[in-house]
């Protein structure tokens, strides 16, 4: 017989640090956005302005599950229906960002762009590298203590922003020393169709705290 599953415990210290790891990243993401944005503008760089779209993406996610997750902690009880509510509602984020993804990857190799070097543009992206690589990897170790889908589901989610970020700095990079415009297009395709999986996964509840 199916043992149902337990729901997120968040009572204990997991909660609260996965509580502050929402607010850093709603912080980081509205500053990384607008200076992606606008760099990418500057430089009619189309990779850098899906790099602050994205940052949009995963403000929006990290804003719903910081208001569930406030909730939960204050009332110290969780809410299932609303749990799997945003848990679908995350996993259409990753949707969209996979769909921007792709579009804009396509879009590159179409039009051939070839945009100005953005030197504010490798900054911002390899810190963010740096950065989001440490809030995923504690966003997933505080989700699995809490036994949380919905955080787990965020981690991967935040995971992902960081190989998109790889990719953008790579991708600035290259064109800035080889002059190389396909690099960043080729690894957009592969992390769109990562987004679209994760976002499957999700949706279904596979995004769990035992992968």
């Amino acid at each position: 017989m199916k043992q149902p599953k337990a729901l997120p415990d968040v009572s204990g210290d997991a909660a609260r640090k996965a509580l502050v790891l929402q607010y850093v990243t709603i912080g980081y993401n509205v500053v990384e956005g607008v200076i992606a944005v606008g760099a990418g503008l500057a430089a009619a760089s189309v990779a850098l302005v899906g790099f602050g779209v994205d940052s949009g993406i995963e403000l929006v996610a990290a804003l719903l599950i910081a208001v569930r997750l406030r909730t939960a902690i204050r009332t110290g009880a969780v809410d299932e229906r609303k749990e799997f509510r945003a848990l679908r509602f995350v996993a259409l984020t990753f949707f969209a960002l996979g769909a921007f993804i792709l579009f804009e990857s396509v879009r590159e190799v179409v039009v051939q762009a070839k945009p100005e070097k953005s030197l504010v543009g490798i900054v911002l992206t390899g810190i963010s590298v740096v950065t989001m690589s440490f809030v995923a990897a504690a966003k997933r170790r505080n989700g699995l203590a809490m036994n949380s889908r919905l955080i787990v589901a965020d981690a991967a989610e935040t995971r992902l922003c960081v190989w998109l970020s790889v990719t953008t700095f790579l991708g600035l990079v290259a064109y800035a020393v080889l002059g190389w415009t396909w690099l960043d297009a080729v690894a957009g395709l592969v992390i769109a169709l990562f987004a679209i999986n994760q976002g499957r996964r999700a949706w279904g509840g596979e995004l769990t705290c035992d992968v």
